[in-house]
């Protein structure tokens, strides 16, 4: 006789996530085994990271803090909005008397050469002069006094002023009798430091007068810009002396010559790209910006192609010039202040041929070469109508030094920081940004090691023992519920 199995009690398994997964499965342990891997990457790499840059750094981001309701800025930021928009700058403050040009000087040229500054040529206000000007960088961001340089051979205003190969050229200018086609070269003395005299540099003869070109240095040697002829009539050529081996530049090269003649514009060179930003055309004043694309003009080596190490590199060329509308400054501006820094192109003060200005617009190109728009907030504009001024950038700050306010030649100059200070507090919806310590110098670094050293040796304490709770759960609840037992007990 056969007997039917009883029927048996079923056994529920227990379901985890919300009952989305089976608690004894693999799904569930796959879950577990990914969380306990975050809580080991936050223990022991995040935390101990955080813990060294809190020791450090002025400020430190707590969590992903995406975008930011609230921010508070240093009081250094004066009246920047907070946060700071990129490429702002702080409010233009005067220089003491104490740091005033010798004399007042418009429409010369300020280079830095090495750890000094220079202020060569110019006006005094009626005519060109002879006079270098020099002054000593300062570690605060500044310089010193200005002491008599060496003089030029000649008066000049309006020479194009770069350094090259370790040496100051001032190329062409208005001299007594107008435009010059001249080049002269200051050297330093390698042992002493001493600044030289100026000489002639033959090579860089002009092959015409110009004046109030713009000059930019590129990788291998000088480029020369558009500028003034004999009968001042503005000019559209480019050229280009390349620097041999030695250091010693080469006769001038014609280049792509400018789609828009003109002069007393300025060049500055971001990646590669040269910018050349406003002056004066056939029209007057002009707000024009054109873009020239430097290169050597080669195609790449293909991979695995030879190439002969004692072949002289390909030089540096300007290919072509571009015109964009959209890049145009907000306005026309001749014998504005026009400098780089941190990618981005700074214009300040200038005339429209009318009016002198005080604004600062600034630009940010991207990485294709292109600009989108100018930016400007009143906070970083100049206190009043500036022109004939020349700007200088060394370390975070900027300076214009010189020029005219309406029908009076300066003597002075004003600086800006380039680099506003982020916020030191910022609450965002997924993490913060706080206040650090900012132990600076070798005691900081070591600090920090110490903190993020005692943070993971404490972290992986903290994970030894919760690891020993998981893997004896039985026991700590019954401890647990000893406890509370003892506790109601008490009570």
């Amino acid at each position: 006789m056969t007997h039917a199995l009883e029927s048996g009690t079923g056994t529920n398994r227990r379901r985890a996530l919300f009952g989305l997964l089976d608690a004894e499965g693999w799904g569930w342990a796959s879950v577990k085994a990914f969380i306990w891997f975050v809580v080991l990457i936050v223990m022991l790499g995040y935390i101990p990271d955080r813990a060294y840059y809190i020791v450090v750094n002025r400020t430190i981001d707590v969590g992903l803090l995406a975008w930011s309701p609230i921010n508070f800025c240093p009081p250094e930021n004066e009246t920047l909005p907070c946060p700071a928009p990129v490429g702002a700058i702080l409010p233009w403050q005067t220089s003491p008397t104490e740091l005033s040009l010798p004399a007042p000087r418009a429409g010369g040229t300020a280079v830095q050469l090495g750890t000094r500054v220079l202020y060569v040529g110019g006006t005094d206000g009626s005519k060109p002069v002879d006079t270098t000007y020099v002054a000593d960088l300062t570690t605060d961001g500044s310089f010193g006094a200005w002491q008599a340089g060496p003089k030029l051979p000649e008066a000049r205003a309006g020479a194009a002023l770069i350094v090259a190969g370790g040496k100051l050229y001032a190329i062409g200018g208005s001299g007594p009798s107008g435009a010059t086609s001249t080049a002269w070269v200051l050297e330093v003395d390698p042992a002493t430091g001493a600044l030289g005299s100026w000489v002639d540099s033959a090579n860089l003869k002009l092959p015409e007068a110009r004046t109030h070109a713009a000059a930019a240095a590129v990788s291998d040697g000088i480029v020369l810009i558009g500028g003034a002829d004999a009968a001042g009539k503005p000019t559209a050529t480019t050229w280009k002396s390349t620097l041999d081996p030695k250091g010693i530049p080469t006769a001038w090269s014609e280049q792509a010559a400018l789609i828009d003649a003109v002069s007393g514009a300025t060049a500055v060179q971001v990646g590669d790209y040269l910018w050349v930003l406003g002056g004066t055309n056939a029209d007057g004043p002009s707000g024009g910006v054109q873009r020239g694309s430097i290169g050597t003009g080669v195609a790449p080596v293909a991979p695995g192609t030879y190439v002969n190490p004692a072949a002289p590199a390909n030089p540096i060329k300007v290919l072509q010039w571009a015109l964009n509308n959209s890049a145009n400054l907000p306005g026309a501006r001749a014998e504005a202040a026009i400098f780089a820094a941190n990618g981005s192109i700074y214009v300040a003060g200038g005339t429209d041929g009318t009016t002198p200005s005080g604004e600062i617009y600034w630009a940010v190109p991207t990485g294709k070469g292109d600009i989108t728009t100018w930016e400007h907030l009143s906070q970083s504009d100049l206190p009043g109508g500036l022109t004939g001024a020349t700007a200088i950038v060394t370390g975070a700050h900027a300076f214009l030094i010189g020029g005219q306010a309406g029908k009076a030649t300066l003597s002075s100059a004003a600086r800006t920081n380039l680099a506003p200070q982020a916020p030191f507090f910022q609450l965002g919806l997924f993490g913060a940004t706080i206040p650090a310590l900012k132990i600076d110098g070798e005691l900081g670094q070591q600090l920090g090691m110490l903190s993020s050293a005692g943070t993971a040796t404490g972290n992986f304490a903290i994970m030894i023992f919760l690891g020993w709770i998981w893997a004896h759960k039985v026991q700590v609840r019954a401890w647990m519920d000893r406890r509370r037992g003892r506790g109601a007990k008490a009570g």
